[in-house]
C-alpha cells in the first residue's frame, strides 16, 4: 500500500499503458483481499460458529459474502470512497486531512473527525501485523495436506518466510515489485479456474447470488446471523488498500482491475469452494486447497505463498506511507525515512516501523500457531478502520462536496449500518483473542495524541518567555550588535516571535549575521504543494527576513533545496555562506497545568528519541549549530 505519486502522473501512465497499469494495480492493491479465499470459508465452517455444512448453510454464507463484496467494495469504495481523493492521494491520513479541512468552521466536529482518523490509523497498524501472519500461515498450511506429519513445520517455515520479507525491506522493493503484477494476475486466473472447476460439479451453488438466501440464513439462525459476520468479514480484508493506493494508480485502473478480474475471480472461487462443500461437507477443514486436484496441490502452495508475501508487502509498504503522512501532519515523532528508489518517491523504508512490525508478526505467529486461531483476532482492526473511513467520508460528502442531504444521508446510513454490524460482530473477538490489535491500537492512539498535545504545549511554554519580533528589531536599531558576514537561518515554529536559538546566540556570541532568516516550515492538509506556492518571504529591515516554507504531507521536506527558490536580491543562500541554527528542547515533567505527569514523561521520552531537524530537513552537517534549552511542562 501507499506508494504515492501524483494522480496526474497516474492518469498519464494509465492512458499510455492501460493494460500495464491494470496489471500493476492488481499486483499492489489486491494482494490482501485476493488471498482471503485461503481462509474465509475455512473459518466460517470450521471456526466454531456452528454453521451447518448443508445446502441452506452453504448458500446462505455465499450470499452474505457475495453481497458484502458488492455493497462494501463495489458500491461503497468504488463509487464513493475513491472519489474522496486529496489531490489524488488516498488512505486514512489523507482522508483525515480532507475531513479536517471540510470541518474548518466547526471546531468540535473537526476535533471529533481527527480523533476518528487517528483511531483508524492506529487500528491499521494492528492490521499491518495480522495480515502477514494469517496470510503466510494459511498458505504454508497447505503443505499439511500434501505431506503427512509436516504440520509441526508450518510455524517455523512461516517465520522463515516472514523474517526474510522484513529483512529485504531496507533494500527496497522496486526490483521484485516488477513481478508483483504478473504473479497476482496468475493468482486470480488460478482462483477463477479452480472456481469454475468446482461449480461445474454442483452448478446449483450459483443460486447463492440471490440475496434471499442471505436473508433466510438470518431468519433461520437469528443468534448466529450477526456473529457469523465476524467470519464473513474476512472476505473483505484489504478493501482499505483500494483507497490507500489510489495516489499511485488513480481511480480508473483500480476500478477496472476490480470489475474485470478481481471480483469475478474471487466470486468464482468462493462459489467453487461452496460447490465442493455441497458434495463433500468434510472438505470444510480446508476447502481452498481441497478444491484443487491432487497433482496441483504443491504448485498451488507455492503460488499461494508468493501471493501472501505480495499481500504482506503491500501492507508493510502501506504502514511506511501512513507513518510518513502522520509524521508530516504532526501526529508521530520524526523518524529517519530512507528512500529506496531514485525514480519513485513513494518507495520508502522506515526502520523503526519495519522492526516493530516484524516483532509483532513473530509474536502473533508464535502465540496463535495457526491461521484458524489467528482468525479470531482478525477483523476487529479491519472493521474499525472501515467504520472510521465511512464517518470521515460522510463529513466530506456533506460539508465539502455539499451533496444534498436527501440523497447523501440514506446512502451514508446504509454504509454506517453495514460497517456497524460488521464491527459489532467482531467485538466479541476481543475476548477470544482479538485483544492484540485493540491493545496495539490503543497504545498507538495514546502515543499519537500525546505527541500532538505535547508539541502544542511545548510551543505554548516557549511563547510564555518569547520576545515579540518587532520589539527585538527596534532594540537592534537602538543598540546594533556586531554584524558578521553570511546568512543565519533560525528554524522556529512561531512566525511572530524571536527564536530562543537566536537569543542564545546573541547572548553568548555577541554577534548577528548580516542576513538573519527566521524560517518556519508549515505542512498543509494536501499531499503536495506546487513550487510556485512553496514559500512566502517578508522583509523586516535591519537584515531580518521571515520565510515560511509550505510542504504537503507527501512532499520531501528538503529545506536547502526549497530555499533555492527564494530569488531575492537581498537574500543569499549560498551553501558556504549559510549557517543553520537549531533549538533542541529538553522537556521536564512538572505540576504545571497541561497533561498528566505520565503523559508528560512519555512526551519527554519521545522528544528525546525523535529524529532531529538536521536529518529530517536534509540540512548540511557541517553548516548546523544546535543550541539547547530546558522547558517545564
Amino acid at each position: 500500500m501507499g506508494q504515492a505519486s501524483s494522480q496526474a502522473a497516474g492518469a498519464e501512465h494509465s492512458a499510455a499503458k492501460p493494460i500495464g497499469m491494470l496489471v500493476a494495480a492488481v499486483g499492489v492493491v489486491y494482494g490482501d483481499i485476493g488471498t482471503s479465499p485461503l481462509y474465509t470459508l475455512k473459518e466460517v465452517f470450521s471456526g466454531g460458529y456452528g454453521v451447518p455444512v448443508n445446502h441452506d448453510g452453504v448458500l446462505g454464507i455465499l450470499a452474505l459474502i457475495f453481497w458484502s463484496l458488492i455493497w462494501v467494495v463495489s458500491i461503497k469504495y468504488m463509487m464513493f470512497v475513491l472519489r474522496a481523493d486529496n489531490q489524488g492521494e488516498g488512505g486514512i491520513m489523507a482522508l483525515t486531512a480532507l475531513a479536517r479541512r471540510a470541518a474548518a468552521g466547526h471546531p468540535k466536529l473537526r476535533t471529533l473527525l481527527v480523533v476518528c482518523g487517528l483511531i483508524g490509523a492506529a487500528l491499521f497498524y494492528g492490521d499491518s501485523m495480522i495480515t502477514p501472519a494469517i496470510s503466510v500461515l494459511s498458505a504454508i498450511e497447505g503443505l499439511g495436506l500434501a505431506f503427512e506429519g509436516i504440520d509441526h513445520w508450518v510455524v517455523p517455515l512461516s517465520l522463515i518466510v516472514l523474517v526474510a520479507l522484513f529483512l529485504i525491506q531496507r533494500h527496497g522493493t522496486a526490483r521484485i515489485g516488477i513481478l508483483f503484477g504478473p504473479i497476482m494476475v496468475t493468482w486470480f486466473l488460478v482462483l477463477g479456474a479452480l472456481g469454475v472447476y468446482g461449480i461445474s460439479q454442483h452448478p446449483e451453488v450459483l443460486q447463492a447470488m440471490n440475496p434471499v438466501w442471505g436473508v433466510r440464513f438470518f431468519m433461520v439462525h437469528p443468534g448466529m446471523g450477526i456473529a457469523i459476520l465476524g467470519a464473513v468479514v474476512l472476505a473483505l480484508t484489504g478493501a482499505e488498500a483500494l483507497y490507500a493506493d489510489m495516489g499511485h494508480f488513480g481511480r480508473k485502473p483500480i476500478a477496472r482491475a476490480w470489475f474485470i478480474l478481481v471480483l469475478p475471480a474471487l466470486m468464482l472461487n468462493y462459489f467453487g469452494q461452496g460447490a465442493l462443500l455441497l458434495g463433500d461437507p468434510e472438505a470444510a477443514r480446508n476447502p481452498f486447497y481441497l478444491l484443487a486436484p491432487s497433482w496441483a496441490l504443491i504448485p498451488l502452495v507455492g503460488l499461494s505463498t508468493m501471493a501472501t508475501v505480495i499481500a504482506s508487502q503491500a501492507v508493510i509498504s502501506g504502514a511506511f506511507s501512513l507513518t510518513r503522512q502522520a509524521i508530516q501532519l504532526g501526529y508521530i515523532p520524526r523518524m529517519h525515512i530512507q528512500h529506496t528508489s531514485s525514480a519513485e518517491q513513494g518507495q520508502i523504508y522506515i526502520g523503526a516501523v519495519n522492526w516493530a512490525l516484524m516483532v509483532g508478526v513473530i509474536l502473533l505467529v508464535l502465540g496463535f500457531e495457526s491461521s484458524g486461531a489467528l482468525a479470531s483476532a482478525y477483523g476487529v482492526a479491519v472493521t474499525g478502520t472501515m467504520l472510521m473511513t465511512t464517518i470521515l467520508v460522510s463529513a466530506v460528502m456533506l460539508l465539502l462536496w455539499k451533496w444534498p442531504p436527501i440523497l447523501a444521508v440514506p446512502v451514508l446510513l446504509g454504509f454506517l449500518l453495514v460497517d456497524g454490524l460488521y464491527f459489532a460482530a467482531n467485538v466479541p473477538k476481543i475476548i477470544q483473542g482479538g485483544a492484540f490489535p485493540v491493545i496495539a491500537g490503543i497504545a498507538l492512539f495514546v502515543l499519537m495524541t500525546t505527541w500532538k498535545r505535547g508539541k502544542q504545549l511545548l510551543v505554548e511554554r516557549l511563547d510564555e518567555g518569547g520576545l515579540p519580533l518587532p520589539i527585538f528589531i527596534s532594540s537592534i536599531r537602538v543598540q546594533p550588535p556586531h554584524r558578521v558576514q553570511g546568512t543565519a537561518v533560525f528554524l522556529t515554529a512561531r512566525p511572530d516571535a524571536v527564536p530562543h536559538a537566536l537569543l542564545h546566540n546573541l547572548l553568548h556570541n555577541q554577534v548577528l549575521h548580516e542576513q538573519v532568516v527566521l524560517l518556519t516550515v508549515v505542512y498543509e492538509d494536501i499531499p503536495r504543494v506546487p513550487p510556485q506556492r512553496r514559500f512566502d518571504v517578508d522583509s523586516y529591515g535591519e537584515g531580518f527576513f521571515r520565510v515560511i516554507l509550505h510542504f504537503g504531507f507527501t512532499d520531501e521536506p528538503d529545506v536547502p533545496e526549497a530555499l533555492k527558490l527564494c530569488h531575492l536580491d537581498d537574500l543569499n543562500f549560498s551553501p558556504m555562506r549559510t549557517t543553520y541554527f537549531l533549538s533542541r528542547e529538553t522537556v521536564i515533567a512538572s505540576k504545571l497545568e497541561g497533561m498528566a505527569r505520565w503523559r508528560e514523561a512519555l512526551f519527554a521520552f519521545m522528544l528525546k528519541n525523535a529524529n532531529g531537524n538536521l536529518r529530517f530537513f536534509n540540512l548540511p552537517l557541517n553548516r548546523v549549530i544546535e543550541l539547547g534549552t530546558q522547558v517545564e511542562m
